[in-house]
């Protein structure tokens, strides 16, 4: 191993303290693994949930938290702003299998510093949380190019797909016939159904319905 990284001695460079949120074990190790092979990173604890990653970014005041998008049902957007408020020397490098430009935008605009695509996390995620760890921002590259060039996009900030999902729930689709009529899985619809009313505010499907109405997502004629 080198003796120096980036001009400075191993034991002159600031330890990067880390924080791991995601739901599967086997996620976590893989990450550990990578940062502890990497000088000058100290993974402090691991979660599996979002009030779990909350309570040790409070304990441990990390100086990154990489924070899975998807933990279960649970979203883990609407915590961002809320872990940037309880600890706002921590910054937040988001890890997803989602694509999306909106989910991108909308974590980057709650607070968090960095977006790195899980399929990319083997080449991508020490910069990514070196760079939060610098105070800048890191967005997967093929995802920022989809960003810049994305429409700002459908109301309440959400992604085409979750348009559609609404959609169909406005018009009394289980999820069971909505992941069938658009080839997802159940567990999949669960989680668009999740992100919809977490982010219009929503808690039923009545609410959904009128929300859908008002912007014209689905129409009265024709019935039901």
């Amino acid at each position: 191993m080198n003796d120096a990284v980036d001009g400075l001695d191993v034991d002159e460079r600031p330890t990067v303290r880390v924080v791991i949120a995601d739901d599967h074990a086997i996620v976590r190790r893989g990450l550990r693994a990578l940062l502890d092979a990497e000088a000058g990173f100290e993974v402090v604890a691991e979660a599996d949930d979002v009030e779990s990653a909350r309570r040790y970014v409070r304990g441990h005041q990390p100086d990154v938290l990489v924070l899975d998008l998807n933990m279960g049902a649970e979203s883990s957007l609407p915590s961002i702003s809320v872990i940037r408020a309880e600890s706002p020397a921590t910054q937040i490098v988001v890890l997803t299998m989602q694509d999306e430009p909106a989910y991108a935008r909308e974590a980057l605009t709650a607070g968090a510093l960095g977006y790195v695509l899980k399929e990319a996390a083997d080449a991508e995620l020490v910069e990514a949380v070196r760079a939060a760890h610098a105070g800048n921002s890191y967005l997967n590259p093929r995802l920022g190019a989809k960003v810049a060039a994305a429409p700002v996009g459908p109301p309440g900030g959400l992604s085409e797909r979750e348009v559609e999902v609404l959609r169909m729930i406005a018009l009394g689709h289980t999820n069971t016939q909505i992941a069938g009529q658009l080839f997802l899985s159940v567990r999949t619809v669960e989680t668009h159904r999740a992100h919809i009313q977490q982010k219009l505010g929503l808690e039923d499907r009545a609410a959904l319905v009128r929300y859908a109405l008002e912007h014209r997502l689905i129409s009265t004629e024709g019935g039901d």
